[in-house]
Formats: structure tokens, sequence, C-alpha cells
């Protein structure tokens, strides 16, 4: 028995991300490329850092996956973010990136790392209370900001004739990335009510990238479809609109095959031994 439990935590890999208003895993058995366990958990309401980790506790004493993994990596999907390229970063300066669009507390950690190899600094504030949770748990493991996973795969696209403005749906948010001749313009974050919000956030943007509503290509990805009211509004003023095409080669277990993989793109895309080329 002990050499199979120590097999099992060999190849059992964890991506979990995190906010404050839910968190959603999934368990990869890297060894034979399969995703064995996913969940998804919406909260009422936002919560603070402190209540989302009661509630992490509570996954992790339910689900026998999370505390088999052998590996961990942890997603923070937050807006206190700044990108910054890396020619001007300091270190000892971190907390000037974040200070004129997010209030900083003197207790903040504030965490950075390169976006793959192109030279921009995502600067962030992670929660140090879920760090230490994973670290009393796992040891060493690896954590990122959501926005960092998320540019770097957008980035690792093929090249594209035009400019590209890729919209990730979350709840009642969304993070716009734009990426031209391979290189990334913009990546900002933005909270909307209703679906004319969401459009002018995105026409306001290529206004001010002098991108042409006619010409550029906008392509979502997160939660929505192609029957949401989202996809819908932006389909009567943008001409060139798609949903993402995901590229996953992971095997599922039959019973996840409702696992929704332009929604969890993030999560999924954090899985797998060196797929961000770390």
């Amino acid at each position: 028995m002990a050499t199979s439990n120590s097999r099992k935590q060999i190849i059992l890999e964890l991506s979990i991300q995190v906010s404050l208003d839910g968190l959603s895993f999934c368990t990869l058995n890297s060894a034979e490329n399969e995703v064995v366990h996913f969940k998804k958990i919406r909260f009422p309401q936002q919560l603070d850092p402190v209540k989302l980790l009661a509630e992490i506790q509570k996954v992790y004493a339910e689900e026998t996956s999370i505390a088999e993994a052998s590996q961990v990596k942890l997603i923070f999907d937050n807006a206190l973010y700044s990108l910054v390229p890396a020619n001007l970063f300091k270190e000892e300066n971190a907390s000037d990136y974040l200070k004129f669009n997010t209030k900083i507390l003197k207790t903040d950690f504030i965490a950075h790392e390169e976006i793959g190899n192109t030279g921009i600094i995502n600067v962030y504030i992670p929660y140090t209370n879920i760090i230490n949770f994973f670290f009393e748990k796992f040891g060493e493991f690896e954590y990122h900001h959501l926005n960092t996973v998320l540019v770097e795969n957008l980035l690792a696209l093929p090249k594209a004739d035009r400019p590209q403005i890729f919209a990730h749906l979350k709840n009642k948010q969304f993070d716009l990335v734009v990426i031209e001749n391979g290189e990334l313009l913009l990546c900002n974050s933005f909270s909307f009510t209703e679906k004319e919000d969401f459009l002018y956030y995105i026409l306001f943007t290529a206004e001010q990238l002098n991108l042409n509503p006619e010409s550029f290509r906008l392509i979502l990805l997160g939660a929505i479809s192609k029957a949401s009211p989202l996809f819908k509004i932006a389909f009567e003023y943008i001409k060139h609109i798609e949903l993402l095409e995901t590229d996953f080669s992971f095997k599922k277990e039959k019973e996840l095959s409702g696992l929704n993989e332009l929604e969890e793109y993030v999560l999924i895309k954090n899985l797998g031994v060196n797929q961000r080329g770390n």
C-alpha cells in the first residue's frame, strides 16, 4: 500500500485558481496525461482573503485529490497587478508600480514575475495567508498571477495578420489583452454590470490604440459562448469576432466530459510539466 500511494502522489498534479468570488481546480495524472478531477465553486458574494482561506481549507478536507497531489500550481485571480517593462523594473520600488491603481497596505506582500521571455514584469499582490497554507501542506510549490499565465499562452499562439483583442470573461469581470505582430500592446482588467459596459470598454480600448473595429479580431474566451448576450452585442459592432479555439491534448475521465475547456482555459493551461516553458 505504501508503494502504491507513493506512486500515486508522484503522478498527480494540481492546478488551482483562487479569486475572492470563487475557486476552481483540476487534477492531472501526468503519467497518463489525463485530467481526473475538476471542481468549480462560486461564492454568493465576494469574500475577503481570510474567509477565502476558510473555503479552501474546507475543500482541502473534503477533496482527496487535492491532498494527494505531489505538484501544486496556484493561480491568483485578482485585479491587483501592473505590468512593467523589465528594463524599468526595480524590485525595491515594486509597490510604486501598484500604488496608482491599487490600495496597498503596509502588510501586503508584493510579488513579481516575468511573462515568458517578453521582457515584461507582472507586479502583483498575492494572498499570503493562502500561500502559507499551501506551503504548510505541500512544501515548495509554484504560484502565478492569472494574467501571467493568460498573456504568456496568448502570445504563444500563431501570429495573426491583424491586431487581436482577447477578452477573457469571468463573473462580471474580464481581462483584456491586445496583441499585434506578436507583441503585447495592453493588458488590463475591467468590472462591468451591463453588456453595454463590456462593449464600451472594448471599443474605448481599441480607440485609444487606434484600432479599427472593421479590422481587428476580437477573440473571446472564459465564461462565454455564442449564445451569450455579450457575444451578440459585440457581434453587432465588431466585424471579426470569434471564440478562441482551444488546443488541449489532455485526456479526460468520462465523468469530466462537462468540463468547459474554454471557460477553464487558464486553469488547464497551468497544468503540464514545462508547458509554459518554465
